[in-house]
């Protein structure tokens, strides 16, 4: 599906943040369309926000976890078939800092929770895109950027 003429085309900047504790790594359950699917605590770039104040904030929204970004994962590029969406995604690497049990989760998160590679690839069907099965891959792979690679002038 292609774009109305004259409309300006813009993809949708979401982060995600990929953080590892005793071998399993940090997801959310959330509603998406009247299912629970499992994705990585993720969200939509706010304006004048730099990327990574986004994937902190994102992280801490989603699951009640301070995250400290240490590299870039990579850069997702995503066109939804049947759609005017693509979505462009910042993946972030980073170690966990804190945690607080007494946030309020983001509407629509049902709960955050800790997986293997393993549990993850036995609930592929529940994967929110295939974001987030590829980000785990590239990190489990060793992809890792510096964060001066992304550079915010404003």
């Amino acid at each position: 599906m292609q774009p109305e003429q004259g409309i300006m085309w813009r993809p949708d900047v979401t982060v995600a943040a990929i953080a590892q504790r005793d071998g399993q790594f940090l997801f959310v359950e959330e509603m998406c369309d009247a299912e629970l699917v499992i994705n990585q605590p993720a969200g939509h770039v706010e304006p004048n926000e730099t990327l990574i104040d986004a994937v902190v904030r994102e992280t801490l929204e989603e699951t009640g976890y301070h995250f400290a970004p240490k590299a870039l994962i990579g850069i997702y590029y995503w066109p939804l078939k049947a759609s005017t969406t693509t979505y462009m995604r910042f993946a972030f690497a980073g170690d966990i800092t804190g945690h607080d049990t007494r946030r309020c989760l983001d509407a629509g998160i049902v709960r955050a929770l800790w997986m293997t590679p393993a549990a993850l690839q036995a609930e592929m069907n529940r994967q929110r895109s295939p974001l987030v099965a590829r980000c785990l891959e590239d990190y489990l792979a060793g992809r890792r950027f510096p964060l001066n690679l992304v550079t915010h002038l404003g």
